[in-house]
């Protein structure tokens, strides 16, 4: 798989950097001691300046009249760009504020390292450096059963394109075969939006307000998982359960429940085969927790997305998986309709 990693060629560096760990691809700095989201910054090379420049029009030459139109401020919007590559990042309004990738994240340094224990373990840019995130890792475990583990992250991640705030989002991750967990209960989200501030009492509030999140996500998803390892579920139902996690639109279940799978398009049959075999076949799922279990067939499904989708880059894996693209969408429908299986058994899925 192609990566999307920012490289520099003014430095010779690529944007990432990881703690004690082979970094992404094996591209960006290794460190050995768990840093601030300054320094963070600094080793994945986030260091830079972003500013809002004019955008103008080109001068036209009218060559019928022999007329040259001059250039054109263009009002009310600003390019957003790296003052060290000049590279254009986005375009927006007047009334954007940029935030700086050193201070993007400080509002967490308050509780990093502390009481909670937060450490931050990687940190990256992607394209040419419009989007950058950075990943803490909690304390702790998500124990399901005796031996499955599943690690504790928040995910990080602001843009310089204008297309939204800082973004953090509490991220589990299934450690036997990285599987990303991500999911919001029906009344608790997994992710919050944070505004900018330079309060430092805000900043403090918006950081626990977070821990608070990952806290009871934390809690009610180990007793949630746990329950799913424990609910059996036949081959049979786990494909109609990936079918339904998996279908694009309302036409495609509606042929599906009429029975009318040979009307299905190839790559829809071809995805969900993809899905089954996984659940089915991988060694992550023969475990006691996951095989022939619900949890195992709510793995599949992730493990798909994580572990066997194709992806263009590294920047489209991270919008699918993390940033509510596709495999989020999907991950979250699998969620629920588990959670609808454990109480109501197969006719959850009708």
């Amino acid at each position: 798989m192609s990566h999307n990693i920012f490289f520099n060629e003014q430095t010779g560096k690529y944007s990432f950097f990881s703690v004690k760990e082979k970094a992404w691809h094996g591209l960006g700095q290794i460190v050995e001691d768990y840093p601030t989201s300054a320094e963070a910054i600094k080793h994945a090379g986030l260091d830079y300046q972003v500013e809002k420049r004019n955008l103008i029009t080109d001068s036209v030459n009218e060559k019928e009249d022999g007329i040259i139109l001059p250039e054109l401020k263009v009002p009310d919007y600003f390019a957003t760009v790296r003052s060290d590559t000049q590279a254009v990042l986005g375009v927006v309004g007047k009334d954007y504020q940029i935030v700086q990738n050193k201070d993007a994240f400080s509002f967490f340094d308050a509780i990093v390292g502390g009481e909670e224990g937060i450490l931050y373990e990687t940190a990256g840019a992607l394209g040419k450096g419009e989007r950058i995130f950075i990943t803490a890792k909690l304390p702790g475990y998500i124990n399901v059963g005796s031996s499955d583990l599943i690690e504790k992250y928040l995910f990080l991640t602001t843009s310089h394109d204008g297309s939204g705030s800082i973004m953090a989002a509490f991220t589990p991750i299934r450690i036997v075969c990285n599987n990303t967990l991500t999911a919001a209960l029906r009344h608790c989200s997994n992710a919050i939006k944070i505004r900018h501030t330079s309060n430092a009492k805000e900043r403090l509030e918006q950081a626990h307000k977070v821990m608070g999140i990952s806290n009871r996500l934390s809690t009610e998803l180990e007793g949630i998982f746990n329950q799913w390892a424990k609910v059996s579920i036949q081959d049979n139902e786990v494909r109609k359960l990936i079918q339904s996690a998996m279908t694009p639109s309302k036409e495609v279940w509606k042929k599906i429940q009429e029975g009318n799978e040979e009307n299905l398009s190839a790559a829809f049959k071809n995805t969900c085969e993809e899905v089954f075999a996984y659940g089915m076949l991988n060694e992550t799922q023969q475990m006691a927790t996951t095989k022939g279990t619900l949890f195992g067939a709510f793995n599949a499904i992730t493990g798909y997305f994580q572990n066997v989708r194709n992806y263009k880059d590294d920047e489209a894996k991270v919008k699918s998986l993390l940033l509510g693209g596709t495999g989020a969408l999907r991950t979250q429908k699998a969620f629920n309709l588990c959670l609808d299986f454990s109480t109501h058994g197969a006719g959850a899925l009708n």
